[in-house]
């Protein structure tokens, strides 16, 4: 079987959970192709994919332009196959977010027309010192208000790798 991930990524927290997976889907014995679709140097086939993994970060609600038009104008050949998509967020670092994050998939699936086989909801990342000072404002007031975290302190990497792996587990069949 050959799994196709499809991702994008903006800070790079979605590029390890890539990497994650894609480790995953070896460890499993699979053929595995990696594909970012921000990249418009390069193209993808399908032929031969049994499985798509699509994953991509959310910012200010939204999933990448890239990604979401890459769901859009694939949405024949990925609705051929079986597709899993996570969607990173910091939302779905904690119990009252996930519904904002939920929120997220759901305006994508309307934007681009296109509705997976499955979906996850994954924790993303705090990078501090990436932020210029209106972001840092949004990150600490917008996404992790009212939780007992300080985004200047240090970066923090949420995502719960344990789930992750087990969800793939579960998308693969083994």
């Amino acid at each position: 079987m050959t799994v196709l991930i499809a991702f994008a990524t903006i800070e790079g927290q979605t590029g390890k959970i890539v990497r994650f997976v894609e480790g995953k889907v070896r460890e499993a014995g699979q053929d595995v192709v990696v594909f970012d679709v921000s990249d418009e140097t390069q193209s993808v086939s399908f032929d031969g994919v049994d499985k798509v993994i699509l994953a991509a970060p959310v910012h200010e609600r939204r999933h990448p332009k890239s990604f979401e038009v890459f769901l859009a104008s694939q949405r024949q050949e990925l609705g051929a196959r079986k597709t899993l998509l996570i969607s990173v967020s910091l939302s779905a670092a904690f119990e009252d977010g996930f519904e904002e994050a939920n929120e997220y998939v759901v305006e994508m699936k309307m934007r681009t027309g296109f509705t997976p086989d499955a979906e996850a909801l994954v924790a993303g990342a705090v990078r501090s010192g990436s932020y210029d000072y209106f972001q840092s404002q949004i990150v600490r007031h917008v996404v992790l208000r009212d939780h007992d975290f300080d985004p200047e302190d240090s970066e923090h990497e949420f995502t719960d790798w344990q789930a992750l792996a087990s969800t793939i587990a579960d998308f693969l069949g083994i």
